[in-house]
C-alpha cells in the first residue's frame, strides 16, 4: 500500500499531523519507535496555556483550545477546562500582569485581573503573604499527559483509519522520482507521497548531519510529584512569579525590559527554575521545574539523574506559595525536550520530506493548531 503521508514519531506533534491529515481523508501511516510514546509529550505538566505564549504562537494555542474542546465533547480525553492563574508576588510582577491584561483585551483573549482578596478567596490554598494579585485565563485546560496522547492515537485509529505502528523505528528515508520510501529497523519498507519527521529529541538516527547544524538545543528539566494531598484543592493550573518573569507573553509587555531579576530569585534563575503546580485527579500535585541546556550534539553532559540541590530549591520556593512539606514528595524525575531559537525547527529535506521538531515547552498547548495549518498547506484540497 502506498500512503498519502508517513509520519515518524507519535508524540503530540506527529500525532496531530496524522489527525488532521486523516480528517482530510488522506491515508496516513504513523510510526513510533517505542512500544508507545514516552518522550516530551508524556513528561510535561499537561497545562494548555495559550495565555503564556507570544502573539505569534498564541493563535495556534487558541486554535488548539478549540480542537481540544471538540475532542472532549466526543469522549473523555482527560481535558478539564479549569483555567490557569498566574500569581504575582511583587509590584513588578503585578505591573506585568496588568499590562498583559491590556494586550489580551486588544487581542480578544479572555482573561481577568484578580486583586489579592479575590485571588485568596478563589485559591485559599495559596499562601496569602505571597499574593499581590493575579491574572486568570478561564478558557484554558489541564490534561493528564500520562494518558492524553494514547487516547488521541486510539481515536485516530478507531475513527480516522490512521495506520499506527509502534515498535517501528525508522532508520532510513529516501525520495526517488517523487516517491518517499521509509525503512524501519525491522527491515520493513513503506512508501508514501510525503513524509514528515516529528522525532522530538531523537536526533541521532535520521538526518544527524542536519540536526548537528540545526541550532536545536536539548533541555533537561526536573520535576517533582507529591502523594495525594486531599486537604489541598488547587482548582486551576497554578503559575507563579518566576513564570511571569519567564514566559514569552510577558516579554511583550512594555515594562518587561525595565525589570532586572530581583535578588530573591538569583539562585533559582541560575538553575532555570520557575514554579508551576498541577494537581492530578487523584489529588497528587506535580511541582517544577528547572531548565538546563546543551546542544543536541552534546547532550550527554546533561546527565540522566536528578540533582537534590535543585529539588531542594524547588521545594523551598514551592513552600512559599503552597504548604507542601518535604515528606509529601514521593517522586522526582528528569524530563527532556528540544527547542529552537526560532520557536520551532522546520526543514525541507527534499520536495516531499520535511522535519518538524524543537517546539520546546509549548507543544501540548500549540501543536494541535500548528499541525492543522501545516497539513492544510501540505494538502490544500
Amino acid at each position: 500500500m502506498k500512503y498519502d503521508l508517513i509520519i515518524i514519531g507519535a508524540g503530540v506533534m506527529g500525532t496531530f499531523h496524522a489527525f488532521h491529515a486523516a480528517k482530510k481523508g488522506k491515508s496516513v501511516l504513523l510510526l513510533e519507535k517505542n512500544s508507545r510514546p514516552v518522550g516530551s509529550t508524556i513528561q510535561n505538566f499537561g497545562q494548555v496555556v495559550p495565555g503564556g505564549l507570544d502573539t505569534f504562537w498564541k493563535k495556534y494555542g487558541r486554535r488548539s483550545l478549540e480542537i481540544y474542546e471538540e475532542l472532549q465533547k466526543t469522549e473523555d480525553f482527560t481535558l478539564v477546562r479549569n483555567g490557569s492563574v498566574y500569581v504575582a508576588s511583587d509590584e513588578e510582577e503585578l505591573k506585568l500582569i496588568q499590562e498583559l491584561q491590556q494586550i489580551n483585551e486588544q487581542q480578544g483573549y479572555a482573561s481577568e485581573i484578580l486583586d489579592p482578596f479575590q485571588t485568596a478567596l478563589r485559591y485559599p490554598d495559596i499562601n496569602k503573604d505571597y499574593i499581590k494579585g493575579a491574572i486568570f485565563f478561564p478558557e484554558e485546560f489541564s490534561v493528564d499527559s500520562s494518558k492524553f496522547i494514547y487516547k488521541v492515537i486510539e481515536y485516530c485509529q478507531r475513527h480516522l483509519e490512521v495506520d499506527y505502528r509502534p515498535n517501528s523505528m525508522a532508520i532510513e528515508i529516501k525520495e526517488n522520482l517523487g516517491e518517499v520510501m521509509v525503512k524501519t529497523a525491522a527491515g520493513k519498507l513503506f512508501t508514501a507521497k510525503k513524509a514528515i519527521v516529528c522525532g522530538g529529541y531523537e536526533t541521532s538516527v535520521l538526518y544527524p548531519e542536519i540536526f548537528a547544524e540545526s541550532g536545536l538545543v536539548m533541555v533537561k528539566l526536573q520535576m517533582l510529584k507529591t502523594k495525594p494531598l486531599h486537604h489541598i484543592n488547587l482548582m486551576s493550573n497554578i503559575l507563579t512569579g518566576l513564570t511571569i518573569r519567564r514566559y514569552e507573553a510577558f516579554e511583550e509587555c512594555p515594562s518587561f525590559s525595565q525589570f532586572a531579576t530581583p535578588k530573591k530569585y538569583t539562585e533559582l534563575k541560575a538553575e532555570g527554575i520557575h514554579i508551576l503546580f498541577k494537581q492530578l485527579p487523584d489529588k497528587s500535585i506535580i511541582v517544577g521545574d528547572s531548565h538546563h541546556y546543551a546542544p543536541v550534539t552534546d547532550t550527554e553532559g546533561l546527565g540522566l539523574g536528578v540533582s537534590e540541590d535543585i529539588n531542594r530549591l524547588m521545594k523551598e520556593e514551592a513552600r512559599k506559595i503552597v504548604d507542601i512539606k518535604d515528606e509529601d514528595y514521593v517522586q522526582a524525575w528528569a524530563g527532556f525536550y528540544v527547542q529552537h531559537p526560532d520557536g520551532i525547527f522546520e526543514f525541507q529535506v527534499s520536495e516531499n520530506i520535511s522535519i518538524r521538531t524543537g517546539i520546546g515547552g509549548k507543544g501540548m498547548t500549540s501543536c494541535a493548531g500548528y499541525a492543522e495549518e501545516k497539513i492544510n498547506e501540505l494538502f490544500p484540497i
